[in-house]
C-alpha cells in the first residue's frame, strides 16, 4: 500500500501539498484520514478542513486566496478554484517594528579569493570588456574568441575574458530620468570585484553613450581633458573607438585592441587566491522555475545559509519587486530601520506605477510552470520567495543598478526575470550567486559562480549532473533544514574559494547579462 505524505507548514493551515512524486489518485487515504475526492498532483494543494465559499484558503499562515465555491475536506485546490487577494496597501504597514534580534557572530570563516586595491574581493579572475553600444557586439564577441585562443594560454591565472554586450547604448533617450537605470548599471558592472579594477572599453564613436561615461566622467568633465594629459592617456589605455581615424581597416582596429587586452592580462595574471574575509563575499539569491516545494525546502535553506553569511560578516542580496510585492508586510517589520522601511516601499510604488504603464500588475509574474508546479498565484509564490532573505535585519535598499553599500541583507530592487536580476544583481557588486528552482533551468552566468540548487528531489535526481545541492532531501526528510542550510553555506565558501566547480562552469552554460531598460527608445 502506497504512503502518501503531506507537507502543512504552519499550524492554521487549511491546506497542505502532496510530496510524493506523481503526486495521488482519487481515493487515496491521507494523513488524518483525509480521503481525496480527486487525483492531486505533487506539490499541489488538498483541503484539509472544509472550506466556505469566499472563505480564506491559508497557507504559511496567510491567505493566498479565497474559495470561488465550497470546498470539501480532500479537495484540489486548483487555480481556477481561487480568487486572488489584492496585495497590502503600501501606506498601512508597519515600519521597522521588529526587536532587534541577537544575533551571534560566527567566526573563524574565510574564503580564498582574489584581493583587489579597493579592499573588496574577486570570486573568479576575469578581464570584462565593457561596450558603450550594442553595434560593437559583433567585434567584441569576435576578439573574445581570438583572446581566448591566442592570449589566455599565455596567462593562465586568469579565469577567462567576457565582453559584457547589451543592447543599449544609441537610439534612447538617453537624458530621460529612467535612463539613469541602464546607465548606472553598465557604469557598476565594469566595478564588480571579479575583474579586478581593470578597465577596458570599446566603443564605436557616434553613440549616444559616449565610452567615457562608462568610466563615471560625464560630457563635461570629457570636453575639460587637455590631450596631453594624464587622463587623456588613462582613456587611451583603456578606450577605444572604432570610429577613431587613426584605425584603417578592421584588423588595425584588433590589432590595438589586443595590445590593450594584453596590457590588461598582464596586471590580471599578478593575482593569486588568498585567504579573505566573508565580509568581502556578496552573495546574490534568485529564485527561477519556481513551485511549491520552493518555499519549504531550498528557499528557506538559503535564507538559513544566508544568515550564516551574515553573522560571519558578509553580505547578502535578495531581490525580484514582484516576487516581493504581496509579502512586502513581512518584510517592512524587519527594516533596521525606518529610512529602510521606507526605502522598500519606494521601490514597490516604483514597480507598481512601473507594470500599471503597462497596463499590467504582479499577478503577470507567475509562469505556466509555476502553476504546473503547483503555485496558484502570486500571492503563494512571493510567500515562499522571500524565505530566501532569512530572518536577519534588512539594513539597506538599492535601486536598480546601484552597488552594495552596507554589508548585511540588502533588498536590490529588480525585475523577476532571471536574466535582468543576475545581471543588476552583478552590477550591485554580487560576486557569487545562489539559484535555487523547482521546475529547472540550464540558467549561469560567465561573471561568477551559479550555484544551483533544486526544490525537489525529483528534479535533483533527473539533473544530476546540472544541479549543484538538491534540496528535496528536505521534503522527504532526508536532512533537515538546518543541515540544508549549513551544506549550502560550506559549498558557498568552497565555491567562492575555487575549491569547487559549479555545474554552469563546468560545463560552460551561460547566460547573456540583460540591461533593465525602462527608459523610452527612440
Amino acid at each position: 500500500m502506497n504512503e502518501y505524505v503531506l507537507i502543512k507548514i504552519h499550524a492554521n493551515d487549511n491546506v497542505a501539498i502532496i510530496v510524493n512524486q506523481g503526486g495521488a489518485p482519487a481515493g487515496a487515504e491521507l494523513e488524518g484520514g483525509i480521503v481525496l475526492k480527486e487525483a492531486v498532483p505533487q506539490g499541489h494543494k488538498v483541503t484539509l478542513t472544509a472550506i466556505e465559499q469566499g472563505q480564506d484558503i491559508i497557507r504559511y499562515n496567510e491567505v493566498i486566496g479565497y474559495a470561488k465555491e465550497p470546498l470539501a475536506v480532500g479537495r484540489w485546490v486548483s487555480e481556477a478554484l481561487m480568487i486572488m487577494p489584492t496585495p497590502p496597501k503600501l501606506d498601512e504597514l508597519p515600519l521597522a517594528t521588529r526587536a532587534k534580534p541577537d544575533i551571534d557572530p560566527l567566526e573563524g570563516y574565510t574564503f580564498d579569493g582574489y584581493r583587489n586595491p579597493d579592499g573588496s574581493a574577486g570570486t573568479k579572475n576575469l578581464l570584462g570588456i565593457s561596450t558603450s553600444v550594442q553595434c560593437v557586439s559583433g567585434v567584441t564577441e569576435y576578439l573574445v574568441k581570438l583572446i581566448k585562443h591566442t592570449l589566455l594560454p599565455k596567462y593562465p591565472n586568469v579565469d577567462g575574458v567576457v565582453a559584457l554586450n547589451h543592447s543599449y547604448g544609441c537610439g534612447v533617450a538617453i537624458n530621460a530620468p529612467a535612463a539613469i537605470v541602464p546607465i548606472r548599471t553598465l557604469q557598476n558592472m565594469a566595478k564588480n570585484p571579479n575583474f579586478g579594477g581593470e578597465v577596458m572599453v570599446i566603443g564605436l564613436g557616434c553613440e549616444k553613450l559616449q565610452p567615457h561615461r562608462l568610466l563615471d566622467i560625464d560630457d563635461a568633465q570629457a570636453v575639460n581633458i587637455l590631450p596631453n594629459s594624464d587622463a587623456a592617456q588613462w582613456l587611451k589605455d583603456n578606450v577605444v573607438s572604432l570610429q577613431d581615424e587613426a584605425h584603417h581597416g578592421f584588423q588595425d582596429m584588433v590589432d590595438s585592441i589586443m595590445t590593450m587586452a594584453e596590457s590588461h592580462l598582464e596586471r590580471l595574471n599578478q593575482r593569486r587566491r588568498e585567504p579573505c574575509p566573508l565580509s568581502e563575499l556578496v552573495v546574490g539569491v534568485q529564485c527561477g522555475g519556481s513551485d511549491a516545494f520552493s518555499g519549504i525546502t531550498a528557499n528557506p535553506a538559503v535564507g538559513y545559509a544566508s544568515d550564516l553569511i551574515i553573522r560571519a560578516g558578509g553580505s547578502v542580496m535578495f531581490s525580484e519587486v514582484t516576487e516581493v510585492r504581496d509579502a512586502i508586510h513581512l518584510l517592512t517589520p524587519r527594516a533596521q530601520s525606518v529610512e529602510v522601511a521606507k526605502a522598500l516601499l519606494r521601490e514597490m510604488q516604483w514597480y507598481d506605477d512601473y507594470l500599471s504603464l503597462g497596463q499590467a500588475d504582479r499577478s503577470a509574474n507567475t509562469t505556466p510552470g509555476n502553476k504546473k508546479g503547483g503555485l496558484n498565484n502570486i500571492v503563494e509564490k512571493s510567500l515562499g520567495s522571500i524565505t530566501k532573505s532569512g530572518n536577519s535585519p534588512i539594513v539597506d535598499v538599492l535601486s536598480p543598478g546601484e552597488r552594495i553599500r552596507k554589508r548585511g541583507l540588502n533588498f536590490a530592487a529588480t525585475p523577476a526575470s532571471d536574466f535582468i536580476c543576475g545581471t543588476l544583481q552583478f552590477a550591485s557588486g554580487m560576486n557569487l550567486h545562489v539559484f535555487t528552482t523547482g521546475r529547472g533551468t540550464p540558467y549561469g552566468l560567465e561573471v561568477v559562480p551559479v550555484i544551483k540548487v533544486s526544490t525537489n528531489s525529483n528534479l535533483g535526481n533527473r539533473w544530476h549532473d546540472l544541479i549543484d545541492l538538491d534540496a528535496g532531501r528536505v521534503a522527504t526528510k532526508e536532512i533537515t533544514l538546518e543541515e540544508a542550510g549549513w551544506e549550502l553555506f560550506h559549498l558557498i565558501i568552497d565555491v567562492a574559494s575555487g575549491r569547487k566547480q559549479v555545474a554552469a562552469d563546468r560545463l560552460g552554460l551561460h547566460n547573456d547579462l540583460v540591461l533593465f531598460n525602462p527608459a523610452p527608445v527612440t
